[in-house]
């Protein structure tokens, strides 16, 4: 089968698909046809989870397949970087480029001055980690790090747990408790919320633990806004109450865990008076909290990506995990936690991988601006971006702009819009979206693992990754990528190494189960994949490279001169950067009311957010949903979105959490100044334009 056998749908018909975008749920759809073109985008009940509804970003993924910006065949660079001048060529004429640009960097300089930039979040187990992977193995390319994102979090999870598999989202209307922990499930995965409702009619409480005054923060029973860096505080606090006042599970414990007395020490050094200092919430709703936490059973954790964007966040995350086993919580259904479940079925691409990892030098993915503007023996010199939009996601953006405008660097995005990122390229190819490929979409957060089918033709000359790498690989002579021609050989290929039914169940088009079952109870269904079966709750292996030990807690960044905190969550508009160029209006500051009185600031104002890395220009919103000392702007905006051509990302340090080298997002710590008019006083104020910093008196 080929990527244009049996893909236009004439007249008017409903194709059945698979949502693989970066989000916990992994929506089924129902897609209609008409004549070729999509004309709605619905949900399918094939998932029983997410089978109701479907997010509003993707019902409007139809607009990014037929977008003017659509890259809609391959392209060289005919002007200045950044200017957007190009010309169309032909694929052999696009690849020949990229395969002699590769092979002269390989053997001038060695197969390490080649970079492969991806994340992969938006992808499936076809369009990610197969010819790619097989193609940059065999030149023996720089290793990419992928640490943008969930860093901290998986190696938090894997060494308390495992990755055990966590409370299905169906049994959440079991728990008599439940705690969101740094996520916001109204934006990030919204099939959740149905079921936390239902919980709440049943008579649950909720506690909702995120600096802002999310939608379901405003209706909790208790909302902690705590400081961005400060969630270890708080873990610490409810651990030393559960061990301190006996409502620690001795016997759980005893039994199925190690490392509990270290624990305990590294606790008790956080009574409830300083975690409510450090974490800037009253010491009484502290104590609620711990004492609600202590009592409910079933009880259920449902920790988020948020807590971890900080140089506490992966020991922020153990201290969260760590939390049912010292009280007891697993056992019984609706009691326990959420992480991700993207390791329940236990695949990994090692089982249709030919090429074995060769060991050339890792470059983690929040240091690609000093990788490119840095790094020598030998210097970054072909850079390869692709299932990614670095110059949007990745911090210290101004250092990422630099190293992409450097004239003796040959970049490559292979993308299906022209991003920010594709504007510095000197070859754009074109790729297909989700809507015209095969793959395989994996929740990490709804268990399910379902078919991605195409339904419609592609678009243009847009080629599906396997394809092209492929072909790349048969012009390098790497006869493992040259094996992957067609996406449908590389669909058979993938399903067939999967585990138990698996492949089997997905060629039938039915949804797989995991090895647990789709709703497993933790401790009785599913046990920790660590080698001792136990919950390792002091993994010292962890502890080598963490700054301020396991469980450690670094004070906050700020200084007088930078006393805010800037964080950047998720918004209903876009994944990650994706969907962003659907956005018509400049994104907003948010502001608390008494920092903005403090500066002078109000309603629709425009502002100068700026730090020592640089500064954004956008309007501002003025009010009391988020706690005060912290301002944010939306994750994944692009550069167009701000009067500055500059988002939240060219404020936030390089810098690593300490456990797993993760992102520290929201370590940003900046100062805002109101703009007026075109006279900002008698002083200069250094400001950034692009590139340039200048001075406007």
């Amino acid at each position: 089968m080929s990527t244009s056998d049996t893909r236009l749908h004439w007249g008017r018909s409903t194709v059945e698909t698979a949502c693989p975008l970066d989000c916990a749920d992994s929506c089924s759809l129902a897609v209609s046809v008409e004549e070729g073109r999509i004309v709605k985008i619905d949900a399918s009940s094939h998932n029983p989870v997410t089978g109701g509804f479907i997010c509003g970003k993707v019902r409007e993924f139809a607009r990014r397949v037929y977008s003017e910006e659509r890259v809609k065949y391959p392209m060289v660079r005919t002007g200045a970087r950044g200017s957007g001048a190009y010309k169309r060529v032909s694929w052999d004429e696009a690849l020949r480029q990229v395969a002699a640009k590769i092979a002269e960097a390989r053997a001038q300089f060695g197969g390490e001055s080649i970079l492969p930039l991806y994340y992969g979040g938006s992808n499936g187990l076809v369009t990610h980690g197969t010819a790619d992977f097989e193609l940059f193995r065999g030149i023996g390319a720089s290793r990419l790090a992928r640490t943008v994102c969930a860093a901290a979090t998986g190696a938090a999870h894997a060494a308390l747990y495992g990755k055990m598999g966590g409370v299905a989202y169906d049994d959440y209307v079991h728990a008599s408790l439940i705690v969101l922990w740094g996520v916001n499930p109204s934006v990030t995965s919204t099939h959740l919320v149905p079921f936390i409702r239902e919980a709440r009619k049943r008579g649950a409480r909720l506690v909702v633990i995120d600096p802002r005054r999310t939608p379901l923060a405003r209706q909790a029973d208790l909302h902690l806004a705590v400081r961005p860096g400060a969630d270890i505080a708080v873990a610490l606090a409810v651990h030393r109450h559960l061990f301190e006042a006996g409502h620690a599970d001795t016997a759980f414990l005893a039994e199925h865990a190690t490392g509990t007395d270290r624990l305990r020490e590294r606790a008790s050094a956080w009574p409830f008076d300083r975690a409510s200092t450090v974490a800037g919430v009253p010491q009484d709703d502290l104590e609620r909290f711990a004492a609600l936490y202590a009592e409910a059973s079933p009880a259920v954790i449902r920790c988020g990506w948020g807590l971890e964007r900080n140089r506490n966040g992966g020991s922020a995350v153990m201290a969260v995990l760590a939390l049912p086993a010292v009280a007891g919580k697993f056992g019984v259904r609706g009691g326990g936690f959420t992480m991700s479940n993207s390791a329940a079925w236990g695949i990994s691409n090692a089982a249709w991988l030919e090429t074995p990892e060769p060991q050339t030098r890792i470059v983690n993915m929040n240091h690609v601006g000093r990788a490119l503007t840095e790094l020598d023996a030998p210097p970054v010199k072909v850079l390869f971006v692709y299932n990614a939009n670095p110059l949007a996601t990745l911090p210290d953006q101004n250092r990422v702009l630099r190293g992409l405008m450097r004239d003796d660097l040959f970049t490559i995005v292979f993308e299906q819009l022209i991003t920010d990122t594709a504007r510095y390229a000197d070859v754009v190819l074109p790729a297909t979206t989700f809507l015209e490929t095969y793959d395989i979409a994996r929740g990490y957060g709804a268990y399910s693992l379902q078919l991605v089918k195409p339904v419609i033709d592609v678009v243009g000359e847009a080629r599906p990754n396997v394809e092209v790498f492929g072909e790349l690989g048969r012009r390098l002579g790497v006869e493992a990528a040259a094996r992957y021609e067609l996406e449908a050989e590389a669909l058979m290929k993938v399903a067939g190494a999967l585990p138990a039914d698996a492949g089997e169940a997905l060629l039938r088009e039915e949804m797989a189960q995991p090895p647990g079952g789709r709703t497993p109870v933790q401790f009785v269904g599913v046990f920790p994949a660590t080698p001792d079966r136990k919950v390792q709750l002091w993994p010292e292996a962890l502890g080598h490279d963490a700054p301020a030990g396991l469980y450690g807690w670094q004070p906050d960044p700020g200084t007088d001169e930078y006393p805010l905190a800037l964080v950047s969550p998720a918004s209903e508009k876009s994944i990650s950067s994706t969907l962003s160029e659907l956005r018509v209006r400049p994104a907003s500051l948010y502001m608390h009311a008494d920092d903005a009185q403090a500066r002078g600031i109000g309603e629709g104002d425009t502002v100068r957010v700026f730090n020592e890395l640089g500064e954004v220009r956008c309007p501002v919103v003025v009010g009391d949903a988020i706690t005060p000392g912290t301002v944010s702007l939306p994750k994944g905006l692009w550069r167009r979105h701000t009067f500055s051509e500059t988002t939240a990302n060219a404020l936030v340090p390089d810098t690593l959490t300490d456990i797993g080298g993760g992102a520290c997002f929201n370590d940003a710590r900046v100062d805002v100044a109101r703009i007026v008019g075109a006279a900002l006083g008698s002083q200069p104020v250094q400001i950034w334009v692009g590139e340039t910093k200048g001075a406007v008196s």
